[in-house]
């Protein structure tokens, strides 16, 4: 039993691990003879990795906050008053997880271009607002099974009673009870919405945005060490949302254990 386990790990770290330490490895070998930090300090120092970065942070903090305004009331009505509709609204979260992102884009371009009834492809906001849709549906099947796991934690249905009892109007439930209840789970679908929107390239580049994933794609094509750097970076963030995930989700533990 020791054997596989040893053979499993060696394994996955000459699939996972290895190519890691090469690519960063190479990242720091820009210098030649000694290991620098050249190659971060080139990308840290280009404008276009600043202002793709930012565009993308914004971005996600626009795609998180539509995401939680369109899974968690969605969410809580299916599991309080629909609960027969549950397994189509899963299949339909799927969905994405089925269809390339480039047929999505180019569903939107032919449906959302400057000669049709909403030309949102005409201006740069409409651009941006069409890119946000397409990256909350790629966040969508892990977004809404964030919040359907951290619904079923708690008591919809008596939480819900209890605050019709004294008054409470659906915004009060949703805003200040439901919500609160969920915002480990919440918090757990946006750390996995960031990355996604960090790292995704077809959609941008296909809506001729300014975003990090497209740029990555610009210095891979150009530039030697830079490339390998900006994927170091890239997986860093990605790895760091994870942790946040985890962080999240014991601090939830030990919640309630302390009730």
């Amino acid at each position: 039993m020791r054997t596989l386990a040893w053979a499993a790990f060696i394994l996955g770290s000459m699939v996972f691990i290895l190519p890691l330490f090469g690519m960063t490895e190479f990242s720091l070998s820009m210098r030649r003879g000694v290991y620098s930090l050249d190659a971060y300090a080139s990308v840290l120092a280009d404008p276009q990795f600043r202002a793709t970065f930012m565009y993308s942070v914004v971005m996600a903090l626009f795609t998180i906050a539509f995401g939680v305004l369109l899974v968690v009331p969605t969410a809580y009505w299916v599991r309080l008053r629909m609960p027969e509709l549950r397994p189509v609204i899963e299949f339909i979260t799927l969905l994405p997880l089925v269809i390339p992102a480039i047929v999505i884009v180019f569903g939107y371009i032919r449906l959302y271009n400057t000669s049709s009834f909403l030309p949102l492809t005409g201006s740069t906001t409409g651009t941006n607002i069409l890119l946000m849709f397409g990256y909350a549906t790629l966040a969508l099947p892990y977004m809404y099974r964030a919040v359907d796991t951290g619904l079923r934690t708690i008591d919809v249905a008596t939480l819900t009673e209890a605050a019709q009892s004294l008054g409470a109007g659906w915004g009060t439930i949703l805003g200040r009870i439901i919500l609160p209840n969920v915002l480990v789970a919440v918090l757990s679908g946006a750390f996995l919405t960031f990355a996604i929107v960090l790292g995704e390239f077809t959609m941008a580049a296909l809506l001729n945005r300014p975003a990090f994933g497209p740029y990555l794609q610009i210095v891979g094509a150009n530039k030697a060490y830079e490339p390998a750097a900006l994927a170091v970076i890239a997986f860093g963030l990605t790895w760091a949302c994870m942790a946040l995930i985890q962080l999240v989700t014991r601090f939830q533990k030990h919640t309630r254990v302390a009730r």
